[in-house]
C-alpha cells in the first residue's frame, strides 16, 4: 500500500491584500491545505485566501502572534507543516522540492530565507539565513512568545540525548517585509516595540526580546538605546549559561561602527570571533574597524580572507556582499592607501562586475582613474560603468 503523505500550509493574516496572492500563488500546487487563521482583517484578505481554496478561520486578536498560530497548526490534519507569512514567496523552481521532505526521516527543517532590505527587492541588498519552517506535524511542537514566536524545539527533544541536527532543504524563501514601503505602511517599529516591551514586563522573559528591542531600535538609527538593549539580551545569555548566538554580536559591532565607536569595538571584535570564527560578517566588521584605524595591511588580509570564506554559510544571518563585492571594494580601499593604484583600479572594477547597484566602487574607481591619467588615460564624458571597467581591464595587463 502506498504510503501518501500530506503537506499544510498554516499561516496567520491580517489585512494582507496587497500581497497574500503572491504567497498563495507560490505554493498552491504542493499544498495539501492551506490553513490560514485571520486576527480581524477589514479588507479582502478572507476572501483572496477563499479563492485559492483555504481554509480560513477567525482568530481575534489577543495580542500574541504564537496564540494565533497555535490555534492554526492544531487543526492542521498534514504530516508535515509548512508555515509562511503573507509577505513571503517561494522560490518557483525550489518549490516542488517540499514535497521530497514528506518521507524524511527528521522531525523538522530549514529553508534559505531571503530577507531584502531598501527601497525594492534586489539580490545584491539582502540578508541571508537558514530558517526552520518545516516540522513534522502531532510531535509537539507549537510556538513561544507573543512576538519574535519561535518553534519549542528543547521542549520537543527534552527526552533526547540531545538536539537534532537542524537540515537545511535546498528551497529560497523570499521575504519583502524589511523593505521600505512595508515597514511604513505597517507601521511595524511602533507595534513591535510596543508588544516588545510588553514582554520585558513578564516574570522570565527570554533574552531574545531584548535582542529584538535593540533591532527596532538599531533600524530606527537609535544607535545608543541599540547598544544597550543588545548588551542586556547578551548578558541575559550569559548569565542562563548559554552562548550567546552569533547574530547578538553581529548587531553590537554593526552598532558601534555604525556610530563611529571604533575604539569600543576594538580588539573586543576578536573576542567575537574566537566564538564564531566562521561568520564572514565579523570578520568583514573587523576589516572594517581595522580600515578607519588606518591599519591597511591588516585590513587587507582580512578582507581577502572575507571573499576566502564567502557568504554561503546560511547558519549566520549573513548581508549579502561581505564574502563579495562589499569585501571587494574595501579590499580595492585598501589598496588604494597603499599606493597600489593598479591593483585598486582591478579590485574596483572586479566589486563592480560582481553587483550591478552597489554605488561604492563605481565612484571610487572614477575618482582613482582621474587622479590617475598617467595610467587610465582621460577619460571621456558621461562614463559608464561598462566602460570604466573596460578601461582598466585594457589599461592593466593582468598579474
Amino acid at each position: 500500500m502506498v504510503d501518501f503523505r500530506r503537506l499544510s500550509l498554516c499561516m496567520i493574516v491580517k489585512d494582507e491584500e496587497d500581497c497574500i496572492s503572491r504567497c498563495l500563488s507560490s505554493v498552491e500546487d504542493v499544498v495539501d491545505e492551506m490553513i490560514i487563521v485571520d486576527t480581524g482583517s477589514s479588507d479582502n484578505t478572507v476572501e483572496i485566501c477563499k479563492s485559492f481554496g483555504a481554509k480560513v478561520l477567525s482568530f481575534p486578536w489577543n495580542g500574541s502572534f504564537s496564540d494565533a498560530r497555535n490555534y492554526g497548526i492544531e487543526r492542521a490534519t498534514g504530516d508535515w507543516i509548512l508555515w509562511l507569512d503573507a509577505d513571503e514567496e517561494v522560490e518557483a523552481s525550489d518549490v516542488y522540492k517540499l514535497r521530497d521532505i514528506l518521507y524524511s526521516d527528521d522531525y523538522f527543517m530549514s529553508i534559505h530565507l531571503i530577507n531584502y532590505y531598501g527601497d525594492q527587492p534586489d539580490p545584491t541588498k539582502t540578508f541571508d539565513i537558514a530558517h526552520a519552517r518545516l516540522f513534522k506535524n502531532n510531535k509537539g511542537f507549537k510556538f513561544n512568545n507573543n512576538i519574535h514566536e519561535m518553534l519549542n524545539v528543547n521542549e520537543v527533544f527534552a527526552d533526547f540525548d540531545e538536539i537534532p541536527a537542524l537540515k537545511t532543504v535546498p528551497i529560497k524563501l523570499y521575504h519583502y517585509g524589511y523593505l521600505d514601503s512595508m515597514n511604513e505602511s505597517k507601521k511595524k517599529f511602533e507595534r513591535n516595540l510596543s508588544m516588545l516591551k510588553k514582554e520585558l514586563k513578564q516574570k522570565e522573559y527570554s533574552p531574545w526580546i531584548e535582542y529584538h528591542i535593540a533591532s527596532e531600535y538599531y533600524r530606527a538609527e537609535k544607535f545608543d538605546k541599540a547598544f544597550d538593549y543588545v548588551n542586556r539580551s547578551i548578558m541575559g545569555f550569559l548569565k542562563e549559561l548559554k552562548t550567546p548566538p552569533s547574530l547578538l554580536y553581529r548587531l553590537k559591532y554593526s552598532i558601534l561602527i555604525k556610530s563611529g565607536s571604533i575604539d569600543g569595538a576594538w580588539p573586543g571584535i576578536n573576542r567575537a570571533l574566537t566564538l564564531y570564527p566562521d561568520y564572514v560578517d565579523l570578520h568583514f566588521y573587523k576589516g572594517l574597524i581595522l580600515y578607519v584605524k588606518d591599519m591597511f595591511k591588516e585590513a587587507l588580509e582580512v578582507f581577502d580572507h572575507c571573499l576566502d570564506m564567502g557568504e554561503d554559510n546560511l547558519q549566520h544571518l549573513t548581508l549579502q556582499g561581505v564574502g563579495s563585492f562589499q569585501a571587494m571594494h574595501y579590499k580595492g580601499c585598501c589598496l588604494e592607501k597603499l599606493g597600489e593604484i593598479e591593483d585598486a583600479a582591478r579590485s574596483y572594477a572586479q566589486a563592480i562586475s560582481l553587483s550591478d547597484t552597489f554605488d561604492s566602487p563605481v565612484e571610487a574607481l572614477r575618482e582613482l582613474m582621474i587622479k590617475n591619467e598617467d595610467i587610465f588615460g582621460k577619460l571621456p564624458e558621461n562614463c559608464d560603468n561598462e566602460t570604466l571597467v573596460t578601461r582598466v581591464f585594457l589599461t592593466i595587463s593582468k598579474p
